[in-house]
């Protein structure tokens, strides 16, 4: 998870009950025929200052292996469209990093673009970790 590298105990243990803390925080969870898990999106709601609207912000995306080509990512997508409507966001924003062609060609097919503003140029996504 997040460059490939499995959660640790304490997230497993912790991590729904710290986003179920979070009035922002989403998850919609996509399900096969037989009742199982397939699809995960989680998303935190922000506000855009330039729009002086909110926004969404998918963090966390996964579909199943077993069920990848079926059409799923699209179908939570969607449904993450509808979240958005509904809470009145101007926009959804999201990561990928630069060499997952797959996950770039399946945003782009339903209305991502890269964010570009003015002449400035492309936007990066920084962070700075903040330790004990």
């Amino acid at each position: 998870m997040g460059g490939g590298e499995p959660i640790s105990a304490h997230v497993r243990a912790n991590l729904i009950g710290e986003l179920a803390r979070r009035p922002t925080a989403h998850a919609l969870v996509a399900w096969d025929a037989d009742g199982q898990p397939c699809g995960l999106a989680i998303c935190f709601e922000g506000f855009s200052t330039f729009a002086c609207q909110p926004l969404l912000n998918l963090h966390d995306f996964m579909v199943s292996a077993r069920t990848r080509g079926q059409g799923v990512a699209q179908k939570l997508l969607a449904e993450l469209d509808v979240l958005a409507r509904r809470l009145g966001c101007c926009k959804i924003t999201l990561e990928v990093l630069e060499g997952n062609a797959p996950a770039q060609a399946l945003y782009r097919k339903v209305g991502y673009a890269g964010y570009v503003l003015g002449d400035g140029g492309s936007a990066q996504f920084w962070q700075k970790k903040l330790t004990g």
